[in-house]
């Protein structure tokens, strides 16, 4: 999927081989280690050719053969989550300066004493919507709540099948916008087919949605996700109050991330396996008490950090002994 985003805008596109090393069996060990090798190989042949002035790494194993071959090469670390993964902790060691999106990161980079807040970076486009003209786009009724289902990009399906079950509910109180993901799609279309006409419209799903994207965001007053990095950046954006739902299977960073959400309270946590039993209470209780959603609001929105991408691009260039990105321009 990042692949085919990157492309999409134009931007030159190589692959590294690369594997995880951490948490794997002894049987994969030894061709994890090739893969890592001939990663590094391929690492130096991209830095001859494209010969950077500044290595920037947001984490994955994938890093870990850029950074060995780039070793000379001056790096900034981006730390997306609020808690590291083992690749950037290793990374940081030899990172020149380290970005991060919150001030809670910080306990994980005692040692260092190069780190900075930036804030998560979002796309300039998504602060270009607003609420009334998106809601026009999607189709929506101004004067009744909104509340999205979004599980990442590949989409979520407990998420997907705990809304599908209680959608007549559900589309009683509000309407509904679920991004699904592509893999449950003709799943989550039956489903909208079955309601009865009076319901049907008042449901919004899509398989995915890329520039639009901001408008639903600014549309909704309630969003039900996952909690991947990219929600502590476009939610305090949007000033968007949640309940997030921790992948399961994610180690332990999606977990973090609601828990610093949650300890701000802008969020509330529902874990995966009350879904089905939780997933409709949650969501009433909260409609119901619109107080509640104002105090979730404010503190998701006080969590904003503006000029996230800026700042990241100035500490790049910084570290190339280039200008700074003045304001007014793209970062």
């Amino acid at each position: 999927m990042e692949e085919e985003l990157v492309r999409r805008l134009n931007v030159p596109f190589k692959t590294v081989p690369a594997a995880g090393v951490h948490g794997v069996g002894l049987r994969a060990l030894p061709g994890n280690i090739g893969q890592l090798v001939r990663g590094t190989l391929a690492s130096r042949r991209i830095l001859r050719e494209f010969k950077p002035d500044v290595l920037f790494f947001t984490g994955g194993y994938v890093a870990v053969p850029m950074a060995v071959a780039g070793w000379r090469v001056p790096t900034l670390l981006y730390v997306p989550d609020i808690e590291p993964g083992l690749a950037l902790k290793v990374l940081s060691r030899f990172a020149d300066r380290i970005a991060l999106t919150a001030e809670a990161s910080r306990q994980y980079f005692s040692r260092c004493s190069h780190t900075e807040i930036t804030g998560y970076p979002t796309r300039p486009e998504l602060k270009r919507w607003e609420r009334t003209s998106s809601r026009e786009k999607l189709g929506l009724k101004s004067d009744e709540p909104v509340v999205l289902f979004f599980g990442g990009s590949k989409g979520a399906r407990s998420i997907n099948r705990a809304v599908t079950a209680i959608l007549p509910e559900l589309l009683a109180q509000a309407q509904i916008v679920h991004i699904t993901g592509q893999l449950d799609w003709d799943e989550i279309r039956t489903a909208r087919e079955e309601l009865p006409a009076t319901l049907s419209d008042r449901y919004h799903a899509y398989p995915y949605l890329h520039e639009e994207m901001g408008a639903v965001l600014a549309s909704a007053d309630l969003v039900i996700s996952r909690a991947g990095a990219s929600i502590l950046g476009e939610f305090p954006l949007f000033g968007l109050p949640a309940i997030l739902v921790p992948y399961p299977h994610a180690w332990r960073y999606q977990k973090v991330n609601a828990s610093h959400l949650k300890q701000h309270g802008a969020a509330l946590i529902l874990e995966d396996e009350r879904l089905k039993t939780d997933l409709l209470r949650n969501v009433t209780d909260l409609l119901n008490d619109p107080e509640k959603l104002s105090r979730m609001r404010q503190a998701m929105q006080q969590l904003a950090v503006p000029e996230a991408a800026r700042k990241l691009a100035n500490l790049a260039v910084s570290l190339a002994g280039k200008p700074s990105v003045p304001v007014g321009d793209q970062a």
